[in-house]
């Protein structure tokens, strides 16, 4: 089977541009699966529930955070209502809104896992070790999804990687997000566990990841704070496609993705 996974997808030009590539890719790549991260999708900071409502409608099947995930509280009941269609990360205290987890039946009628994971280093939260918790999770769902998948949103590539390496041969991909930059690290590690650092952003490219290039040099320049905008540029979809045999769980290839708006 297909799995089409999204990197960050960032204000309108990033919904645009998934609403546009998708159709395309779903039908040159014979998708099975969509995932999407699409916790900068409103403004390019949070996501609201209409936003939340309009990536659903383009045939994404489940939405991941990060730790942007608490900028709009108008999601905490959406959370909570859609639980199989959108999680946040696992690794945050037990009983703040919506789940970490979520096990959902694909097109072709394949169980698959998602797991949402926050990474610690240079974060700004103070959340639980998503190696442990991560492993907790596994040991839970591994007997009712052929195939799990994980989103671990985090600053480092160390960490990342690291990740990567104790996940191999116990789910079938991990990705990153949060950087916005597509990495060319995708690959099969040793064990059958498809790997790249991070998928990039879904949003306009002309950019300083996302944002209005002329704010962000301003910044640099001054070290003064400027108010970030969504930059007005077509967008761009990242991302990758992983074949998975859905009887072992074991990836069979990544191959990246970028696809512009209108391309």
């Amino acid at each position: 089977m297909n799995i089409l996974c999204m990197g960050d997808i960032v204000g309108r030009p990033g919904r645009e541009a998934v609403a546009h590539a998708l159709p395309k890719i779903k039908k040159e790549h014979a998708i099975d699966f969509v995932i999407a991260n699409a916790e900068n999708a409103s403004g390019g900071s949070g996501l609201i529930p209409k936003n939340a409502d309009e990536i659903l409608s383009y045939g994404v099947d489940v939405m991941t955070m990060g730790d942007h995930v608490w900028d709009k509280p108008e999601i905490f009941p959406y959370l909570q209502e859609h639980s199989q269609k959108i999680i946040r990360p696992a690794n945050f205290p037990e009983g703040v809104p919506g789940v970490g987890w979520t096990i959902v039946k694909a097109s072709n009628g394949v169980r698959l896992g998602v797991i949402n994971l926050l990474g610690r280093t240079f974060m700004r939260y103070n959340v639980l070790c998503p190696f442990l918790t991560l492993e907790a999770i596994v040991a839970k769902i591994k007997e009712k999804a052929s195939v799990i998948i994980v989103d671990m949103h985090a600053e480092t590539t160390s960490e990342k990687v690291a990740m990567g390496h104790f996940a191999d041969g116990k789910v079938s991909l991990v990705y990153g997000t949060h950087t916005h930059i597509q990495t060319a690290d995708e690959k099969i590690l040793p064990q059958g566990t498809a790997y790249i650092t991070d998928l990039g952003m879904s949003g306009p490219y002309d950019s300083v990841i996302g944002q209005d290039k002329a704010k962000i040099i301003t910044r640099f320049l001054t070290s003064m704070p400027h108010k970030f905008e969504v930059a007005r540029a077509p967008g761009t979809v990242h991302g990758v496609v992983v074949k998975v045999d859905p009887k072992t769980g074991r990836a069979e290839g990544i191959t990246r993705l970028q696809v512009a708006h209108g391309g």
